[in-house]
């Protein structure tokens, strides 16, 4: 499958595994992840892959997982296995926690059937023997050590036990205070020798109190004495001491003899923890590089998306840049070339690792929309593999690997291949790697190649099959920039390297002059044509920032819109009920008045008074004039520096009136209702007038009164699924922001630490969130964090 077999490991495959280790919680499951190898089978890895993405989510979105204990079970069930043997108290302990730890996995993935159905594959037709479990409650208790009452024999001879001991203790406390009073004693208090409690007494008294002398001190002062009114006592207690040690071995005999018919179920239950286990660890790594699972193919073929090298993910010193990279049918490999420390051997060997990664059933660092095949084979060659008991000098050790490349590859191999053709005199080496690759070209073979050698550039852009890629560089700065390039070989920048380092003009000029002109105009077309390439993107990644912010500014206004559309429906529906409401009453005042005039029979003073009675009900209904309005149209507008929280101010853009809650910068929090947006100052202008101060003045009492009074600065999170706590997270810590409370204390608890990742997150992208930090260890440690507004 992989040639040769350190290649994994020059791959970087095992450190991967060494990671995935640490996350085990068991012996069985290191073991596991210590035998991950590359599969061929499409079906199997599909199943790997959906069993550890499944896993994944579930730690990310549903509640904990009972995984609470996790004992190597394997030698136990092979001790029980064998006829007249007997577990020990802590071992069936371990059987029992173990087996309440199986029970609880199986009653989780019950309770979610069909939710995650690969995983469900793991104890498809297991069934819960909860008999066994019964048994040995039945004899051990919670703390592991065996029930005094798991007999009835046991309990009779612990309470003898019991009152002898205590008949023993009574006896020698009487002896020793005897002594004291006489003056016999030496100086303690009562003591264990040979595993008998005895009275110190000084030697010159030994004689003076019958017992059996256990031992003397060491300057042989101080003799150790048991009384002989207590070593009866003893004797008896010992006795029956054995006496229980028996019977304890026979219920222990018994016992292992109920649970041995069921050792195959027993280890099928070690089974599914293993794999557990395994499928567990799998999944944490995922989420620690951020991994996803991409589609799987049946075809020879690789489409990576912002593929990232898992390994210089884990590296915080390292900011990692994404690669993209396409080899299928068509572009089958791709020739990278580029400046020394550009990055073309992290990009060969990412396309290795990653495609490796896949195989084994693990998830990657790159986008979903990535798109890889299966390989049979996976041929490299990276580094330097010389050896001295083989009598292999470097080049040798390169030239027999491409003839094993040469013989065995084909149409399914994916080639991997660092320096090309380096080792011997260029004027040899390259014309060699050039044929080589012809060679493996017929064969059809996927793969990636680094080189120096203009000769392969030249080679692979006149090959079908074949494409040439370079690593940018930014000439102005003289840095690579670590992002491939297909389509176009690149520069190795050696003479501008060279100068930047400070090497020596005349030696640069010497050097210039001794290669060929026609090589020294391809380098310099090849440095052009970086710098074009250098500027296409520049302005490409200008331009997409670019539309991204309209993007931005346009659903900000469609959401505007939104909400004004809105609150103008509001206002008009109540406008009308309260004009249906107000003609209502006229009509009724109307009746009651002409009712009034009748049974009056229009007497002319008692008309006029009802008359001048029904205006004043009218005007009582009728809205008074709105002066506010005509006022707002005429306020003063003042300059946007004089801005402060609570001012009035209407949005340039579409004339809407929001209030500042919050000034950072030249940015304004705005308030409209219980929308809020972002405006530059000069976006605005401040609204004068004693209507607006008024309604500010309102509602800057109502935020700092009734909101902060009901806030309260502590968030707990725990047992909620992802995406419900970063939705409460948002919303609390916009309140705080509201009403500009200084920290906000977050428990999440510990577990496996995945809801803190994601909190902590989400914490480092909130713009008004300046640090955050653990609780102290004795209040909580990293169950609780600290965010600091």
């Amino acid at each position: 499958m992989v040639y040769p077999i350190n290649a994994i490991d020059k791959l970087g495959f095992s450190e991967i595994k060494d990671k995935i280790k640490e996350k085990c919680l068991s012996e069985s499951g290191r073991e596991l992840v210590e035998k991950i190898q590359p599969q061929t089978r499409y079906d199997q890895i599909d199943r790997f892959l959906r069993q550890t993405s499944e896993f994944k989510d579930l730690l990310i979105n549903d509640s904990a997982f009972p995984v609470e204990n996790f004992f190597p079970l394997r030698s136990i069930i092979e001790k029980a296995r064998v006829e007249g043997t007997f577990l020990l108290e802590e071992e069936f302990f371990r059987v029992l926690l173990s087996l309440k730890t199986v029970y609880a996995i199986i009653r989780y993935f019950n309770e979610r059937e069909g939710l995650y159905p690969n995983l469900e594959v793991l104890f498809e037709h297991l069934p819960i023997e909860k008999g066994i479990i019964r048994d040995i409650e039945m004899v051990i208790d919670e703390r592991g050590k065996l029930k005094n009452n798991a007999s009835r024999l046991l309990l009779e001879i612990t309470q003898q036990i019991q009152r002898a001991e205590q008949e023993a203790m009574k006896r020698i406390n009487s002896i020793f205070k005897s002594a004291q009073d006489s003056g016999w004693t030496a100086d303690g208090n009562l003591t264990i020798r040979d595993g008998r409690l005895c009275i110190p007494i000084l030697a010159e008294n030994k004689r003076k109190l019958k017992g059996l002398i256990h031992d003397e001190s060491a300057t042989g002062q101080t003799a150790y004495i048991e009384p002989e009114e207590v070593f009866h006592l003893n004797n008896k207690i010992r006795d029956l001491e054995f006496e229980r040690r028996r019977e304890v071995i026979r219920i222990l005999v018994e016992l292992t003899d109920k649970v041995r018919p069921h050792i195959p179920l027993l280890l099928s239950y070690h089974g599914l923890l293993t794999k557990v286990d395994f499928v567990r660890a799998k999944a944490l790594f995922a989420l620690d590089i951020d991994a996803e699972m991409p589609e799987l193919s049946k075809e020879a073929e690789i489409s990576l998306v912002n593929g990232r090298h898992p390994l210089l993910l884990l590296n915080q010193h390292h900011t990692v840049v994404p690669l993209n990279i396409q080899i299928d049918h068509i572009q089958r490999v791709i020739v990278v070339s580029g400046p020394n420390a550009g990055g073309k051997s992290v990009c060969m060997k990412t396309v290795g690792l990653l495609q490796i990664m896949v195989q084994s059933g693990l998830l990657i660092p790159a986008e979903p929309t990535s798109k890889v095949g299966v390989f049979k084979q996976i041929f490299a060659d990276i580094g330097d593999d010389q050896s001295i008991e083989s009598d292999l000098s470097t080049y040798s050790a390169h030239l027999s690997k491409m003839k094993y490349f040469t013989e065995f590859a084909n149409g399914r191999t994916l080639v991997l291949i660092d320096e090309f053709g380096t080792g011997t005199d260029p004027l040899f080496g390259g014309p060699i790697a050039e044929a080589v690759l012809e060679s493996l070209n017929k064969k059809q073979i996927r793969g990636v190649v680094t080189t120096h050698y203009s000769n392969l550039k030249v080679f692979a852009s006149n090959t079908h099959g074949l494409e040439n890629a370079s690593m940018l560089f930014d000439n102005r700065e003289m840095k690579p920039m670590y992002i491939l390039q297909i389509g176009k070989p690149g520069s190795s920048y050696a003479f501008e390297i060279a100068q930047k380092i400070g090497l020596g003009k005349d030696i640069l000029e010497s050097a210039k002059g001794k290669i060929g002109v026609q090589q020294k105009k391809v380098d310099t077309l090849l440095i052009d044509l970086e710098r074009e390439k250098k500027e296409v993107f520049d302005t490409k990644v200008a331009i997409n920032k670019r539309e991204k912010e309209l993007e931005s500014i346009k659903s900000e206004y469609l959401e505007l819109q939104s909400y004004l559309e809105e609150n103008k429906r509001v206002i008009l529906k109540e406008a009308k009920e309260e004009a249906q409401q107000i003609i209502k009453n006229s009509n009724k005042l109307i009746e009651n008045t002409v009712a009034q005039i009748k049974s009056a029979k229009a007497d002319k003073e008692k008309t006029r008074e009802l008359r001048s009675n029904l205006d004043q009900a009218l005007q009582a209904v009728l809205p008074k004039e709105q002066k506010p309005a005509k006022q707002f149209i005429k306020e003063k507008v003042q300059e946007s520096t004089e801005l402060a929280i609570g001012d009035w101010v209407q949005i340039l853009d579409n004339g809407a009136e929001a209030q500042i809650v919050e000034i950072a910068k030249n940015n304004l929090i705005l308030a409209m209702g219980e929308l809020r947006t972002v405006q530059k100052r000069k976006s605005v202008i401040k609204l004068e007038g004693r209507e607006g101060k008024k309604t500010a003045k309102s509602l800057s009492r109502s935020l700092s009164a009734g909101t902060v009074a009901d806030f309260k600065p502590e968030l707990d999170l725990r047992g909620m699924r992802t995406e419900d706590a970063l939705n409460e997270l948002e919303r609390v810590l916009d309140r705080a922001v509201m009403v500009g409370y200084p920290s906000l204390k977050i428990i999440h608890g510990k577990g496996d630490g995945i809801l803190r990742k994601f909190i902590r997150d989400y914490l480092r992208k909130y713009s008004h969130v300046s640090r955050f930090e653990d609780e102290h260890q004795d209040r909580g440690g990293d169950g609780i964090t600290y965010a600091y507004l």
